[in-house]
């Protein structure tokens, strides 16, 4: 039998093998510009399923992170208010010791004035315009008293706080929660009684505190000393506990990196082109193309319509 050749048989088979080539190449080139295997899941195929599980992973992964970076930086918040609080109970101490050095209480009453403002300060300290010691109530200021006449008033130390009583927890990862929040109340009380009893003392029988100082002055300041070492120690602890959620937060967000870093590189290996492969298959997709063209030119050239003009 003898195969029939006809010059539109040709020009179709030609022409076909041109569309393919030049489908091939676009394929070819995409590939090579986004430096992907696809555009979408219908590309991936059987491995559409593990890639969308693999990416639903990767954002909860990503969610944590961030939440992760949000609870440092809050913790580093509390670490400054906490450390100014234990600061101001040492200047107190100090203050006191050094007016029983010199004889003299001149200055005592600003200066320990001073130091509670700091104390108040640390202890209303911010995180992104919310109070980082007032529990759950972050809007609302913790600590209201602002002068040492505050506290001898007439009202308990107690409502000068208006923290709520839920420290702040954190779920750093799929199971790990810790408690990062320290209230006012907590840190505060202690130091505010104590500075109430200095100024209750002031105002008493044996103040105000001016001058050369007198012996029952000298008595009262002598037995406040060992109150204000417990009331800096008790802060230092919690300040150390906050350091320790610092490292712990630290800790959980190395191990979420790492996390992260291999869940793309497995993602990678699916959805990342072999750059050379690709490269390779453009190049002999271009050839493909132009020996095609080639091949279409040739034949338009042969057609028996050029003989019969």
């Amino acid at each position: 039998m003898v195969t029939r050749v006809t010059t539109p048989g040709n020009y179709s088979a030609v022409l076909a093998n041109l569309i393919s080539a030049q489908k091939r190449q676009q394929d070819a080139g995409e590939k090579v510009a986004t430096q992907r295997n696809g555009t979408d899941l219908k590309d991936y195929a059987r491995q559409s399923e593990l890639l969308t599980a693999m990416r639903s992973v990767q954002q909860r992964l990503d969610v944590f992170k961030d939440q992760n970076q949000l609870i440092a930086d809050k913790l580093a918040t509390q670490d400054t208010g906490l450390t100014r609080v234990a600061d101001a109970a040492q200047q107190v101490r100090q203050i006191m010791s050094e007016a029983l050095a010199s004889g003299r209480v001149d200055t005592l009453v600003e200066d320990i004035q001073a130091q509670m403002n700091n104390a108040v300060e640390g202890m209303n300290a911010r995180y992104g315009g919310k109070y980082v010691f007032s529990g759950g109530q972050v809007d609302t200021r913790p600590v209201t008293a602002t002068a040492l006449s505050d506290l001898t008033a007439g009202p308990p130390i107690a409502s000068f706080f208006k923290n709520d009583t839920f420290p702040v927890q954190a779920k750093l990862d799929e199971s790990t929660t810790v408690t990062t929040g320290v209230l006012a109340s907590d840190i505060g009380t202690p130091m505010l009684t104590a500075f109430q009893s200095f100024e209750t003392f002031n105002q008493g029988a044996s103040g105000p505190f001016t001058g050369a100082m007198t012996a029952a002055q000298k008595t009262f300041l002598e037995a406040q000393l060992a109150g204000w070492d417990q009331i800096r120690s008790d802060v230092t602890i919690v300040t150390a506990h906050n350091g320790a959620n610092q490292k712990r937060v630290e800790t959980v967000g190395v191990d979420l990196g790492t996390r992260a870093n291999s869940l793309a590189g497995m993602v990678g290996n699916i959805t990342d082109a072999d750059m050379g492969e690709a490269s390779a298959a453009l190049q002999q997709a271009q050839l493909s193309v132009q020996s095609a063209a080639y091949v279409f030119q040739s034949l338009k050239e042969s057609s028996l319509l050029n003989f019969l003009r």
